[in-house]
């Protein structure tokens, strides 16, 4: 299991913003085989952690065109700063 770890500071963020990040949502889900994605925001601060069994499904979200455009927008006007960490869960517990 692999989790990504996307954390930014918002600069501007609107209805297009809105909608692109539930459309990224819902590809991740039904086109690359996510298993789950929180996304939590605090102030100007976002982090969102998406979990998937293969690193392949996650470089193919990334690569996607729909998500490279989002991730243009991002850089260019919902995003002062941002950055992606990839790690590899070694252990899970629950309850």
């Amino acid at each position: 299991m692999y989790v990504v770890i996307f954390k930014a500071t918002a600069k501007q963020q609107n209805q297009l913003y809105l909608d692109t990040v539930e459309k990224m949502r819902s590809l991740a889900f039904k086109k690359y085989n996510c298993v789950d994605f929180v996304a939590l925001t605090e102030g100007k601060q976002e982090i969102a952690l998406s979990y998937w069994h293969k690193q392949e499904d996650i470089v193919a979200w990334r690569n996607d065109a729909e998500h490279l455009l989002a991730q243009q927008h991002g850089k260019t006007k919902w995003y002062s700063e941002y950055s992606v960490e990839v790690a590899k869960i070694e252990r899970q517990y629950s309850n």
